[in-house]
Parts: C-alpha cells; sequence; structure tokens
C-alpha cells in the first residue's frame, strides 16, 4: 500500500507540474499574441480548462498527502473512542461525496455527447470535463490509501498539522538567532 502510494503521488505530482508549464506556456504565449495586436481565439478557454485540470489533480494528491484544511485539534481533544468514530464519519462523508461526484460526472459526460469547444472544434467537451469523474475516482483512492497512516496518528493523539507547523516555526527561529 506504500508502495502504491508513492507510486501514485509521483504520478500526480508529475502530472500536475506538466499541467502548470502547459498552462504557464499558453498564457505567455497569448499574453504576447495579445500584445502584438493577434489576439487568439483559443487560449482563454484552453486556459480555463488547464487550470480546472490542475485544480482536480492537484486536489487529489493533497487528498494523498492529507493536506487539505483538517480539524486535527478537534479531532484530538476528543477521546480516543470518539476520535475513532469522528475520523470514520468525516472518512465516511467525504469518500461518500466524491463517490456521488464521480457518478454526477459521468452523468455530465452524457449530456455533453457530441459537443465541442468553442474556440478549438475538434475537441469534444467530453475529453475537457473528464476531469471531474477521474479527479472525483483519484480522490477517493488517494483518501483510501493515506487512511491508515492518518488513521494510526491520529488515533495515537499525533496531529499532522502540528508537526509541519513546528517544522516551518524552527526553520524561521534558525537564522534569526
Amino acid at each position: 500500500m506504500i508502495a502504491a502510494s508513492r507510486i501514485l503521488g509521483r504520478i500526480l505530482e508529475w502530472v500536475t507540474i506538466v499541467l502548470m508549464i502547459v498552462l504557464t506556456l499558453v498564457v505567455i504565449v497569448g499574453v504576447l499574441y495579445r500584445m502584438s495586436g493577434n489576439s487568439l481565439s483559443w487560449y482563454d478557454e484552453i486556459a480555463a480548462i488547464l487550470l480546472s485540470w490542475i485544480t482536480y489533480y492537484g486536489a487529489a494528491l493533497a487528498a494523498l498527502k492529507r493536506r487539505h484544511i483538517g480539524f486535527d485539534t478537534v479531532l484530538l481533544s476528543l477521546p480516543r473512542g470518539a476520535r475513532r468514530a469522528a475520523i470514520m464519519v468525516a472518512e465516511i462523508i467525504v469518500i461518500g461525496f466524491f463517490a456521488i461526484m464521480a457518478w454526477a460526472g459521468l452523468e455530465v459526460l452524457n449530456v455533453l455527447e457530441g459537443m465541442r469547444l468553442v474556440s478549438l472544434t475538434w475537441v469534444p467537451v467530453q475529453l475537457t470535463q473528464s476531469v471531474i469523474p477521474i479527479g472525483a475516482v483519484l480522490f477517493i483512492i488517494c483518501e483510501l490509501l493515506s487512511l491508515p497512516a492518518y488513521w494510526r496518528a491520529t488515533v495515537k493523539g499525533m496531529s499532522l498539522e502540528h508537526g509541519d507547523i513546528e517544522d516551518e516555526i524552527g526553520k524561521s527561529t534558525v537564522g534569526t538567532r
């Protein structure tokens, strides 16, 4: 499970990095063309699509690393039994939400069948919107892969957030001494 998590993490990192580079290049090219008086008809639409793809794949990566906004302090203040129950309820809600999102994303793809982008008519809208169910399924997989370590740490009373905060505080005070 750790190996699968590591491999998926690397894939998501690279996909996100590549998407960010492509988005940067698209925006730079679009701006340069606009400055020269020859605006591209497609760059706004493609930039928006790339940004949404970065959001979905980045969110899955954040889920894998358990870096979304959380409530560790609230969980850690609960007794161990209640903490376990709260973790399970939270995970069921999150996974349930993304399961519904994946299903709804597939329904959206059915509705969009045959539609094309406005500016690049050879690109199917289904391709651009496929990120919804794919991203939702990836989020679920990432949640499930990261759950065992998160469960162990949180049940023991360890915070994923506090360790990072203390590391950053330690780094910032080293240079001031």
